[in-house]
């Protein structure tokens, strides 16, 4: 077997689930077909032909080439035909089995004999039409954002924002506003009158959550490592440029600041995750989140450790968690152009290669990326990633956040390691750091310093009185 070959005892061992399911050579087309069409409209899975009963005994298939043409029989025999890999033939206890690979996140929505099926456990259920509605437009068959808000008309837009746009686009070949947002997809004509779409409203409404309950954020800093009382609030409502523009605002504030100290002992600040990182995946979240979903918004959580970004609506079209860096889809067209032309992004890449760029430039581990039982979730954490680089640099010169090569450290410890790095100085004793706090009591400053060596920041030389402290260097 291949490296590229999947391990088919191991897949029988696991037993029939959700993504795998298995049938007898004499199984009726359209049961195959059935069980396909249910995977295709969930997250994929494989179907063996050649294996029967609840133990998976392999009886193998007479003609394995036929039984091949047999398997993509029954899913050209779906509507719209189901394109997969062309499926393998492995040989399992002297018996050729079929294996066909249905990938996760396929382009469209499919049906069979008119019926929309999904998979639940083994079983292939029909789609809730809620659901449906929510996997056609995850899909990209239908568009929320060129819908039309019921009773929404001109007068729900925004109209100096609007021309604020508009005026600042070149090479269009259009100046009026209102054909700018037409071409733009941001109004349509409707029985003669131009009517603003969904896309329109969240760009440039006077009110968009009256039309489109959950289109905001809500921002929330934790004091601890998991939700708590203690916290900072805000709900960020308003147009989709005005959300991402308090949203970074929103990050400034409640970032914590970190420090660098280079060879000219400047002490510059920094922020725990790279604000532009942190950026750009909230504008990620709000161009792609999926806004036909109601009861949820875009949630901006951050702990001590980590910052999660958790969006409503699953990955669109033939993005999954394993292609993210390398596919581009895009289920809100109109609202990826518009926030490229006002600057906020970059209309041919989204994003994600930048922001594991720019944690690796901070030594921190690159995003981890999850799909939730609604939604997608971004999470950056801050512990630090020792590098090569930065196992080179002294410890004055590795970027900290309250937190010191992965420790935290107050600022009265802050101040004895900028001492420790100043010129001529190559130890701290405790009446140094007393000098360089002189409101903090003795007994504060002895235990600090004590503290720096139990962190194995500092060495202590010396006993009593003649004791003083030096930076360790490994």
């Amino acid at each position: 077997m291949s490296d590229a070959e999947p391990d088919l005892t191991q897949i029988i061992k696991g037993g029939r689930h959700t993504r795998v399911d298995w049938f007898s050579e004499q199984t009726p087309l359209g049961i195959i077909a059935t069980t396909m069409t249910a995977m295709a409209n969930s997250q994929g899975g494989m179907i063996l032909l050649g294996v029967a009963g609840p133990t998976g005994a392999a009886l193998g298939v007479r003609d394995a080439d036929h039984a091949v043409d047999y398997v993509l029989q029954a899913a050209l025999s779906i509507e719209p035909p189901l394109i997969i890999p062309v499926p393998q033939v492995q040989v399992q206890n002297g018996q050729s089995v079929v294996l066909a690979h249905i990938p996760p996140g396929m382009p469209h929505v499919y049906s069979l004999d008119g019926r929309y099926l999904m998979r639940d456990g083994i079983d292939n259920v029909p789609i809730k039409p809620r659901d449906l509605r929510r996997l056609i437009v995850e899909r990209g068959e239908v568009s929320f954002e060129t819908e039309v808000p019921p009773s929404a008309t001109e007068d729900d837009i925004n109209w100096a924002k609007a021309e604020t746009y508009a005026s600042s686009l070149s090479g269009i070949g259009e100046t009026d506003t209102k054909r700018v947002l037409l071409k733009r997809g941001c109004l349509v004509m409707q029985d003669g009158k131009m009517r603003p779409t969904n896309a329109g409203i969240l760009l440039f409404g006077n009110d968009p959550q009256r039309f489109v309950r959950s289109a905001e954020i809500t921002a929330a800093r934790f004091a601890g490592e998991t939700m708590s009382d203690r916290f900072s609030r805000e709900d960020i409502l308003g147009t989709l440029p005005d959300q991402i523009k308090r949203a970074e605002t929103f990050l400034v504030d409640h970032l914590r600041k970190g420090v660098q100290l280079g060879s000219s002992m400047a002490r510059l600040e920094s922020f725990e995750y790279p604000l532009e990182a942190a950026r750009e995946l909230v504008v990620n979240a709000v161009a792609h989140r999926d806004y036909s979903i109601n009861g949820d918004g875009i949630r901006l959580f951050i702990f001590k450790d980590r910052m999660e970004i958790t969006n409503p609506g699953r990955l669109a079209g033939p993005v999954t968690i394993d292609n993210i860096k390398d596919e581009r889809f895009s289920r809100n067209p109109v609202i990826v152009q518009v926030l490229s032309d006002m600057g906020f992004i970059e209309r041919l890449g989204y994003g994600v290669d930048r922001v594991i760029h720019l944690m690796q430039q901070q030594h921190l581990r690159a995003p981890s990326f999850e799909e939730t039982s609604g939604g997608f979730r971004v999470v950056l954490r801050n512990d630090p990633v020792q590098t090569p680089d930065a196992a080179s640099k002294t410890p004055a010169e590795v970027s900290y956040n309250g937190v010191y090569q992965g420790i935290e450290i107050n600022p009265r410890q802050e101040a004895a390691l900028i001492f420790l790095n100043a010129a001529g100085n190559t130890r701290i004793t405790n009446s140094d750091l007393q000098q360089l706090c002189p409101d903090v009591h003795a007994e504060t400053i002895r235990r600090d310093l004590v503290d720096l060596v139990t962190k194995d920041i500092l060495q202590k030389m010396g006993q009593k009185r003649g004791s003083y402290y030096i930076l360790k260097r490994d």
